[in-house]
């Protein structure tokens, strides 16, 4: 059984499958301004359609990148702040062998 679409709810989103719209047949003829059709336009509603899709697409890969650039700026401070203390570290241990040293020259 084939139901044919309504406007709210047609049988093709793709405007190339859908029928052209009849003029009415209770309006005389030439009451209304003549039908035209712009040339490119179905194409620009088919490429605003397809740009309209993957803006989600879009923002997901923004944020996804925004999340990476941060971990990696995470990274960064936490490996500078692991080398600022191994080097506070080696100080310390440093200044221990030079005051053991100092002891050990003056007895």
């Amino acid at each position: 059984m084939k139901i044919a679409g309504t406007i709210d709810r047609p049988l093709t989103h793709d405007p190339k499958k859908q029928a052209p719209m009849k003029p009415s047949t209770s309006e005389p003829a030439g009451s209304a301004i003549p039908d035209f059709t712009t040339p490119g336009a179905t194409e620009t509603r088919q490429n605003r359609t397809r740009e309209m899709q993957l803006i989600p697409e879009a923002l997901a890969r923004a944020h996804m990148h925004e999340r990476l650039y941060e971990a990696e700026r995470e990274r960064k401070a936490l490996r500078l702040a692991t080398a600022r203390r191994m080097q506070r570290r080696a100080e310390r241990a440093s200044m221990r062998a030079r005051r053991a040293l100092a002891m050990a020259v003056m007895q």
